[in-house]
């Protein structure tokens, strides 16, 4: 069933919901593992899934809404996209392979129906999200999978060998590179043996007419890209770093990154876990244009495309910035580990728009109260120590329970000693900067 839009309640943001049939699912463990994947991606070019929920017959899904359509149905429309216009959607394409591997995620069915454009703008001012981890799977370096996945066109010869690795990814980007530019697929046929039998032999051809005014470049990387041999294959990595795409889809290189940005930085490190998760929450349910300012910041300062941002990126984007005399003010490991809220040493896309979010922007009641309902959940106007536990613990049941970190944030916050926060005291909590003595990680999840 397509996802349809709804009305989020509290912060009037329209989500897209997914709704699967517990009845007619075939493989509830594949789809526990594709909603795992799904809730660990945190990059601006991969949909967000927000929350889920399930009664008696359904599960439900509640994500990000992209309005722009299919990458696919562009392509139908517009016959062949410009060089600029393809080496844009191939940078955003590459950008979610690398984190995703990064992750150690391959996605396995990689095709222009499995990205959306996140509104309906040109694709020059526009932002491409992978959707879809229906076929993905976890995989170690080193380690083959085995399992025949994908759709004809776009699957890489040594998925139908049985035996492959994460590179099938960038095969399938490669297709659908070769696939914007001319109109039509390297291997094609009438019916999938047909087109199945060419993608084993991984022999295509540029057709003189088609692509007499496409740059040699744009088809020397996806020479690399649709390479038969993986080892020769061009990583995402790689990919990010050809002519064709720096000169074709620039990243910006004029960070505007003002003094502000990092102060609210600053600021952020010395704020305790409670308010550091409950602006984790504010950032992640945040709308688009309330984000974008930010998002472009990030991007801007990730200069190798992985999805984070490390201490020497960051520096590199002040001095760019024309703020280098701040550096000398401020001690940029520390202010990592401060932000880093999941301990990975460096920043990642949610952990970066919640330090940097604008206070006009996070103190509005109704963002607070959507915060504040994730941690109330079971919705009675009252956060207890134990639902505080489940949040800031991560839903851990360990000695991490038996610690004293959550009653110290729950005293700190419960001002007239209760034993509960209300939203009242969860306001002063987020108005003001005083923080508990002890402190923990805490990155807030919704369990299936």
């Amino acid at each position: 069933m397509a996802p349809f839009p709804a009305l989020h309640k509290q912060t009037g943001v329209v989500r897209a919901i997914k709704t699967m049939s517990k009845g007619q699912m075939k493989n509830l463990s594949r789809f526990q593992q594709e909603v795992a994947i799904m809730k660990v991606m945190d990059h601006p070019n991969i949909i967000k899934l927000f929350e889920t929920f399930e009664d008696r017959r359904h599960i439900y899904l509640v994500m990000e809404l992209c309005s722009g359509g299919e990458l696919f149905d562009r392509i139908i429309e517009a016959g062949h996209f410009t060089e600029s216009d393809g080496a844009i959607v191939v940078s955003h394409i590459l950008h979610a392979i690398f984190y995703m591997h990064k992750m150690d995620v391959c996605h396995r069915d990689l095709k222009p129906e499995n990205f959306l454009f996140l509104t309906k703008d040109p694709i020059s001012t526009n932002v491409l999200k992978l959707i879809d981890f229906g076929l993905s799977s976890y995989v170690n370096d080193g380690k083959a999978m085995s399992t025949k996945a994908g759709t004809p066109y776009y699957v890489a010869p040594q998925v139908l060998q049985g035996k492959y690795d994460k590179a099938c990814d960038l095969w399938s980007c490669g297709v659908i590179m070769y696939t914007m530019l001319c109109g039509y697929p390297p291997f094609y046929g009438k019916t999938d043996h047909e087109v199945l039998h060419k993608v084993k032999a991984g022999s295509y051809t540029f057709d003189q007419k088609d692509w007499k005014n496409i740059s040699e470049d744009a088809k020397a990387l996806i020479r690399m890209l649709i390479k038969f041999d993986p080892a020769e294959r061009y990583t995402a990595e790689q990919a990010l770093q050809h002519e064709w795409i720096r000169c074709r889809a620039p990243r910006s290189t004029t960070v505007s990154l003002q003094a502000g940005i990092v102060d609210n930085l600053r600021a952020f490190q010395n704020q305790h876990k409670m308010k550091k998760a409950a602006l984790q929450i504010i950032a992640g349910q945040l709308c688009e244009e309330k984000i974008k300012a930010l998002r472009e910041i990030f991007v801007a300062l990730d200069t190798n495309g992985d999805g984070s941002l490390t201490a020497e990126e960051l520096r590199d984007g002040m001095a760019k910035a024309s703020l280098g005399d701040i550096l000398s003010n401020v001690d940029l490991d520390s202010l990592i580990e401060g932000v880093d809220a999941d301990g990975s040493g460096m920043i990642d896309y949610t952990e970066f728009l919640a330090a940097t979010l604008d206070r006009k922007c996070y103190l509005q009641e109704d963002v607070c109260y959507n915060a504040f309902s994730v941690f109330d959940q079971d919705g009675d106007g009252q956060i207890t120590l134990e639902e505080l536990k489940t949040i800031l613990d991560n839903g851990s049941v360990d000695e991490a329970l038996q610690s004293k970190t959550s009653e110290d944030i729950l005293k700190a916050v419960d001002a007239n000693g209760d034993g509960s926060i209300d939203f009242q005291e969860f306001m002063d909590m987020m108005r003001g900067d005083k923080a508990p003595a002890l402190d923990i990680k805490a990155v807030p999840t919704q369990a299936l």
